[in-house]
């Protein structure tokens, strides 16, 4: 019972993280009204400090986790989170930008808390489902900004109450976690000594940076979906149609990641073929001069680019000696490098079509990137293993 609470807790808190930033990033307009702001490089300042801090907080996720323990580390998280909201209350643009960074914090070292937490309290058996939950809980924050918040607006009357009601909110959930949560070992449990696992030590494995290359291209692919496709003029329907569209199917896509990842024992297949998957639709997506087949092939990506994302947490997870101090480390680095890399992409796609004069550039850019997952995955150990019957068909085939 313990698990499954703090797993909803968990969920949630990240949820309400994406729907702060997005809800965030839709009020953009009335938010640089209320503070006399304008123009769009000042717009986009909103999104990239959240970038920004991610990058930060997920190198400092694992130093917080080994000194505090989970519960104290989880509960700092959530604070963050919810002082991004009560930043709606600021005074000026500068402090509001500042609860955005503490938003960004917060999410950083939420993200990261994920994998030590389902270590130690999932078994092997139940981690494919928790880890496909967990990967989906952006999305279901995203999709309810994106479905509540004009109808919040009118309801509630100001882009203040809507941001301090998600505020409010992961408040309410950080309670509920101090009351519920505890520490654990890091080392793995039992009696062994807690093991000495840092940086260091993680900066010197291949995996720790082959795992993060492998996503940064989708995870760029993603976020310009969202952040540049709006920019470009030309695609066969309106880009945040698409970027509807391809939620939905993600949520679809998860689903199936979990199922496949239950069933199917090895990973790397899976990376490879959701990976290549991804490429191919969404090329046709931005391409495609057919409304009917811009939405399909958005769709599909959505759903392709969603179904390795199981297997790809849960990896790791697998590795042998795998304990919460390291996979800690591991997801640090994971979703630091991820979105290091993203923002220079992003930069790089920006001035692409700055220097081609033609936008559509830096979306045909994007979705090259985000074959990052097929070409890096050839480098990534393979943490799943045959069934015995497999291997004994296998055995017979070449007999």
């Amino acid at each position: 019972m313990k698990k499954t609470v703090l797993e909803i807790l968990m969920f949630s808190a990240y949820a309400l993280f994406a729907a702060s930033w997005v809800s965030g990033a839709i009020l953009t307009p009335a938010i640089q009204s209320s503070f006399g702001e304008e123009g769009f490089a000042n717009a986009t300042w909103g999104s990239n400090v959240i970038t920004i801090a991610k990058i930060v907080g997920n190198l400092a996720a694992a130093a917080l986790l080994m000194r505090l323990g989970a519960k104290r580390a989880f509960m700092i998280a959530i604070i963050l989170i919810a002082a991004g909201g009560f930043g709606a209350l600021a005074g000026s643009y500068g402090a509001w930008l500042m609860s955005r960074l503490a938003l960004g914090l917060g999410g950083a070292l939420a993200i990261v808390y994920f994998a030590p937490v389902v270590l130690h309290y999932f078994s092997a058996e139940e981690r494919p489902l928790i880890n496909g939950i967990n990967a989906a809980a952006f999305n279901a924050g995203n999709l309810l900004a994106l479905l509540t918040t004009t109808a919040l607006l009118s309801w509630l009357g100001s882009w203040q109450s809507i941001v301090v009601l998600y505020g409010v909110m992961a408040l309410a959930l950080g309670i509920l976690w101090w009351l519920s949560a505890e520490n654990f070992p890091l080392s793995g449990g039992g009696d062994k000594p807690q093991e000495e696992y840092g940086f260091k030590q993680g900066a010197r494995e291949g995996f720790n940076w082959w795992l993060p290359l492998a996503y940064c291209g989708v995870l760029f692919c993603y976020i310009a979906v969202f952040a540049l496709f709006p920019l470009i003029d030309g695609f066969a329907v309106a880009s945040n149609h698409l970027s509807a569209v391809m939620i939905a199917a993600g949520m679809v896509g998860t689903v199936a990641g979990i199922i496949v990842t239950k069933r199917y024992p090895l990973r790397l297949p899976v990376l490879r073929f959701g990976g290549l998957a991804l490429v191919v639709f969404a090329a046709l997506m931005v391409t495609s001069r057919d409304p009917m087949i811009a939405y399909t092939a958005a769709a599909l990506a959505g759903f392709c680019m969603f179904l390795p994302m199981t297997a790809l947490v849960t990896l790791p997870q697998e590795l042998p000696g795998m304990t919460p101090a390291k996979i800690t480390v591991t997801f640090a680095m994971f979703w630091s490098v991820s979105y290091g890399v993203e923002t220079v992409l992003m930069y790089g796609a920006g001035v692409l079509a700055d220097v081609t004069g033609e936008p559509a550039t830096a979306a045909y850019f994007a979705v090259a990137c985000s074959a990052s997952l097929f070409v890096f995955s050839f480098l990534l150990p393979e943490s799943g293993k045959k069934s015995s019957e497999e291997n004994l068909e296998a055995d017979n085939a070449t007999a």
